[in-house]
């Protein structure tokens, strides 16, 4: 096997870069939405992607072990796994146009939005082909995903407007507007991984995929099955109730993204183990992603008036989305270790009984734990305690829903601590949380702002102290700020195949 060519810090930090960016498109196609829709309308527009997502269970199947077998340089693995996502595609998209009626008369929508959600189909083609197509260029070139989310906000965004404040489409022009920013996107990526596609297919990798995707496909129940406390907070809580958790969530989620920085993590483990990767990874994603928190957690209510007035009475969900995306994103560092280190396929097969008792299946339980913990809480909570109440359901949902993370996260770290030697970088933590705490008091005593640019300007000030305080701290932290001036000064330089 090659020996692997991935820059670790370079292809982490092209993607956050782009993710940060892909912030201002982002909240200004939310703003189209959020601010010419009701709270009802914009919790349907949520529960489309919530339906759709069921039919995205098969989707992961394939790309997981086609990027394991890309990234340890199996030959044809991609073309035959492009092929293979595709026809699930396909069959997925049959199932669910043809229960569209069925759905949508269980969850009371009117006639006017049931064409939408039948148009929201061509999503469920669209995000298999770039499950793939991302599996495939993570294993080479993972710093192309980057470029690939940028030329999908662009297109997004000047579609939404032409389509939703030009020609007054609102739902019509926001779904062809997520559709056409997607395939752009593919097309994109296809172009990219043209090479790989013209090997020749090795149907025996499909069948071990097959035999393996045993697992993926218990996962991905128990991920969904994990994801259903939304889909009663629409049903019992309302409409209303699912649009107020929308809204936050808009905001949460950019805590998240600080998780990009180690985004070649894993491919690079499937290559080669270094601990010395994970703990370095681990100092710069925690390095941002604290900041991050302590900043929506500061200004909640300006963040929230951006979207609309009405929204500030989310504030509290907020809150709870900010902690609660801190934890998952720290659960899903640490899953892309263990199964980074699991060697169970590494000679192109995939036995069943090794699986079964592999780290891999053992991370894949893990959902139905969460779902264990939050369905039946959520269902009893909601039934019993926030009838009339979307404000407080919400609430309810997101407690129940941290507390699910909170102990799958201490499970996981349970499971890595046992079977690797991993230091956990305590000291730059303590320094990020020193130098993040004046950040916080500056932020709350500042005055609650009601537009977009002040707001940014709120949270670009907050990330300005944190940094200069950090910098004059921590040395450790002024080399990583040294290494990612000159990884970013070598974006002009040729990349590497």
């Amino acid at each position: 096997m090659s020996k692997n060519t991935i820059r670790l810090q370079y292809s982490g930090f092209i993607i956050f870069a782009a993710q940060i960016t892909s912030i201002i498109t982002g909240l200004a196609f939310t703003l189209l939405l959020s601010r010419n829709m009701t709270q009802q309308q914009y919790g349907i527009w949520a529960n489309i992607f919530d339906l759709t997502g069921y039919f995205l269970l098969f989707s992961g199947l394939f790309p997981f072990w086609t990027m394991r077998f890309v990234a340890r340089r199996k030959e044809g693995a991609a073309k035959t796994g492009l092929l293979a996502n595709l026809a699930v595609s396909l069959a997925s998209t049959a199932i669910y146009l043809s229960l569209t009626p069925t759905l949508t008369h269980a969850f009371s929508i009117s006639g006017e939005y049931v064409t939408m959600y039948l148009i929201a189909s061509a999503q469920i083609i669209n995000l298999h082909l770039i499950a793939m197509l991302e599996s495939i260029l993570r294993a080479k070139k993972p710093q192309a995903i980057g470029y690939g989310l940028l030329i999908e906000e662009i297109t997004k965004i000047t579609l939404a407007y032409i389509l939703i404040v030009r020609l007054q489409q609102l739902f019509l022009g926001a779904l062809l507007s997520l559709i056409a920013g997607v395939i752009v996107q593919a097309i994109y990526y296809l172009a990219l991984t043209a090479g790989d596609l013209k090997q020749k297919i090795q149907w025996t990798y499909a069948k071990e995929w097959l035999k393996g995707s045993t697992a993926n496909l218990y996962n991905a129940i128990g991920t969904q099955l994990a994801a259903s406390p939304v889909i009663l907070l629409f049903l019992l809580g309302g409409q209303a109730a699912r649009g107020n958790y929308q809204a936050a969530t808009t905001f949460s989620t950019i805590i998240g993204y600080a998780l990009f920085l180690s985004y070649a993590l894993y491919p690079k483990l499937l290559a080669e183990t270094n601990m010395k990767d994970v703990t370095a990874s681990l100092k710069t994603v925690l390095m941002f992603a604290i900041p991050m928190t302590i900043i929506v957690l500061s200004i909640p209510d300006s963040l929230l008036t951006i979207l609309k007035v009405d929204y500030n009475q989310a504030t509290p969900i907020l809150l709870l989305l900010a902690i609660d995306g801190f934890i998952i994103l720290i659960s899903q560092f640490i899953t892309s270790v263990i199964l980074g280190v699991e060697k169970l396929d590494e000679e192109a097969t995939i036995p069943l009984r090794k699986l079964a008792r592999s780290k891999i299946f053992k991370v894949f339980t893990l959902p139905y734990v969460q779902a264990a913990i939050s369905i039946p809480t959520s269902l009893y909570v909601l039934s019993q305690f926030a009838i009339g109440e979307p404000v407080l359901a919400a609430v309810y949902v997101t407690v129940i829903n941290l507390v699910a993370h909170a102990a799958i996260m201490l499970i996981q770290y349970a499971m890595m601590h046992a079977s690797l030697p991993i230091k956990m970088p305590w000291k730059n933590i303590g320094k990020y949380v020193l130098a993040a705490t004046p950040t916080a008091i500056v932020l709350h005593l500042l005055p609650d702002v009601t537009t977009l640019t002040l707001t940014v300007a709120e949270a670009a000030a907050g990330a300005a102290i944190y940094l200069a305080i950090l910098l004059t701290i921590d040395p450790e932290a002024r080399k990583i700020v040294n290494e990612i001036w000159k990884e970013l000064k070598s974006i002009t330089k040729r990349e590497p195949d």
